[in-house]
């Protein structure tokens, strides 16, 4: 039987990392291009970002962040979307740049999106994975989350688990954990591929299109100030929160996700890797 002091340490823990900081948008980003097309309202809790036929909108983090769980609530463009793509990410700067990826490719009217998943290490990345989404994403928020550790980078929609991506740096694999990455977002026109590999062209006529953002959240050690000791050891650390991250119920949701809803896996594209897939692949089943 588990000591008192093991189950309060646990219940610390998991308190500490589903108690995150909620975070105003004026305080937290800074709205970078666009011009007027990206807004914070409804006193510094919604954001917006619009594309038009001239220009699309972005914004990013005013701090950077090392290790962390960052959770957002997007609701993105309604109707015709096809040929936009809204972004999400972290991303660190330069040539090596580190980068862990949401990108949600628009359709036409009535077909699902396509969340398109990708990280990067040291400049590289191809490692996609893209899925089909069980909700329509354009009715309501829903939350998007990613949980940055040491051991593992996991995404998740609605605090489920849809992807694992984990340090094989035993196996010659880089890993982003040394590059301090900010938030950022955007709402561009991808027409040239995006939708069915760039058949299905922007509608103009639909314009402008305008994806929405609120409940930002971030449980994270920040470059500028620091971060409490206890937060980060426990992120760097931290085997009770790794087991809590990818409990057996969370394993078996991840899986249906994966048998359902996934439409793409590097690790099983002959064509792209004929001589062999990336050696993390073999390790890639949680």
């Amino acid at each position: 039987m588990a000591s008192l002091t093991t189950v309060m340490a646990a219940v610390l823990l998991v308190a500490m990392f589903t108690s995150a900081y909620s975070g105003n948008f004026f305080d937290e980003f800074d709205l970078t291009w666009g011009d007027h097309r990206g807004k914070i309202f409804n006193g510094g809790n919604m954001l917006s970002l619009s594309l038009d036929r001239i220009s699309g909108s972005g914004f990013k983090s005013k701090k950077e962040y090392l290790f962390g769980r960052i959770d957002m609530q997007l609701k993105l463009v309604a109707g015709n979307s096809a040929g936009t793509v809204t972004a999400y990410y972290l991303s660190s700067q330069g040539a090596t740049h580190d980068e862990i990826d949401f990108e949600f490719l628009g359709n036409e009217t009535g077909k699902p999106y396509v969340l398109h998943t990708n990280v990067f290490a040291q400049g590289k990345g191809n490692r996609e994975q893209q899925f089909y989404l069980w909700f329509d994403p354009t009715k309501n928020f829903h939350t998007y989350s990613i949980v940055w550790r040491p051991q593992h980078i996991i995404f998740l929609v609605d605090k489920l688990s849809i992807r694992v991506f984990n340090n094989a740096e035993k196996l010659g694999v880089p890993f982003p954990k040394s590059q301090p990455m900010r938030i950022y977002s955007s709402l561009w026109n991808a027409d040239d591929w995006a939708t069915r590999g760039g058949l299905v062209k922007t509608d103009w006529s639909k314009a402008p299109f305008t994806a929405y953002y609120r409940g930002f959240n971030a449980a994270a050690c920040t470059v500028s100030s620091g971060c409490d000791p206890k937060f980060k050891s426990s992120f760097t650390d931290g085997k009770l929160q790794v087991a809590n991250e990818l409990n057996a119920y969370g394993r078996r949701r991840l899986r249906w996700v994966q048998r359902y809803f996934m439409i793409y896996n590097y690790c099983s594209d002959l064509k792209r890797f004929p001589r062999g897939f990336p050696p993390e692949c073999k390790k890639s089943k949680v």
